[in-house]
């Protein structure tokens, strides 16, 4: 909005040149996220406090967590309006993939909200049903993935898939792109949403994901950067680093209050569309096997409770403590903010992993 704006003025004032580069308009976003989460937080909670929108507690999780029954929760709407109105004012209005990003994430989080909503009026730490849960959200992921391939560059986004460390892996999955694209969006949901169990820890490990792909975004979508690294060159994807800067931003400020001890919880609402628009971000710049490594700790939490249940099933016995993993720690005898921060730095260590195939081809 305010690239449409003021860049024209351009002419007149050569300092309102700098709205064209995607780095400054980045930055902006982040920075505009962050105060947007920070400003709204206290009279957001304030709300939720009101409404008595509290966190029901799941009554066979660790003990310590019975302290946190009716904290506020449903935050995440904090910071979607904070992503939302960050994108909006320094994106290009035009381009088509932001809006994609824009309308996942949107998408995602009515489904999340509709979730969180259940909980509230039945007082009860289960929403909706798996099914009533994973139905809707496949019907915003398959919209997102015919958009991908038939709306954002109609004839020309490309169907392949390539690998990291395999420079010459590449798989053209032809007409199942789309089921493809769908699944990852909503693997990548609930991987998050699994993620968040223990104060900022999800919301800690997505902003280095996501400042992660802002990077990604901006070398794929420049042509001189994509060709040095050897990666798929996606016009116009450059602009995604602007929402991807948004997220980072908003994710800092919606950890000030959801720090340890937590002040506020974001609940579905938030956890569910922020997995799925990292996903469509990861799609869009076709680095969407990459988000495998990157989202590494998502990965594990995910991966914790399919070995759990899959065990429990077949042999009555379980492999964790409890699932998902961080419970696991946290039933060893580790202190939740050490579990946080491990988990956390894990987060890093799987960004740089990420990062490096960009070399290591």
């Amino acid at each position: 909005m305010l690239y449409r704006w003021l860049y024209p003025l351009a002419k007149v004032f050569p300092a309102f040149n700098v709205f064209r580069y995607i780095t400054f308009r980045t930055a902006m976003a982040a920075v505009t996220a962050l105060l947007l989460a920070l400003a709204l937080g206290v009279p957001t909670i304030r709300l939720l406090k009101r409404r008595q929108i509290g966190q029901s507690v799941r009554e066979d999780g660790p003990r310590s967590h019975l302290s946190k029954a009716g904290t506020p929760t449903m935050g995440g709407i904090l910071i979607l309006l904070s992503v939302v109105l960050a994108t909006l004012l320094w994106m290009d209005l035009t381009n088509r993939l932001v809006w994609i990003a824009l309308g996942t994430l949107v998408g995602i989080g009515i489904v999340g909200f509709a979730d969180d909503f259940v909980k509230f009026t039945r007082r009860r730490s289960l929403g909706l049903t798996g099914r009533g849960k994973l139905f809707p959200q496949f019907l915003v992921a398959f919209a997102a993935a015919w958009a991908i391939e038939h709306w954002a560059a109609p004839g020309t986004f490309s169907t392949l898939v390539t690998f990291p460390f395999f420079k010459r892996l590449v798989i053209d999955l032809g007409a199942l792109y789309i089921p493809f694209v769908a699944a990852v969006l909503v693997g990548s949901s609930n991987a998050v949403n699994l993620t968040d169990g223990l104060d900022g820890l999800a919301i800690g490990a997505f902003g280095v994901a996501a400042g992660t792909y802002a990077l990604l975004s901006y070398v794929s979508g420049n042509a001189v950067a994509a060709r040095y690294l050897q990666i798929a060159y996606v016009p116009q994807a450059g602009e995604l680093s602007i929402f991807c800067g948004a997220m980072v931003g908003a994710s800092l400020g919606f950890l000030w209050y959801n720090s340890h001890p937590a002040d506020v919880f974001m609940g579905d609402v938030g956890a569910l569309p922020l997995g799925g628009a990292l996903a469509a971000v990861a799609v869009m710049t076709k680095q969407e096997m990459l988000l495998a490594i990157v989202g590494g700790v998502f990965v594990l939490e995910a991966l914790s409770v399919i070995v759990q249940v899959a065990s429990f099933q077949t042999t009555g016995k379980r492999v964790f403590r409890m699932a998902p993993l961080h419970h696991h720690f946290e039933l060893a005898g580790w202190p939740e903010s050490r579990v946080i921060v491990r988990f956390w730095i894990l987060s890093i260590l799987f960004a740089v992993l990420g990062l490096s195939t960009l070399k290591l081809r």
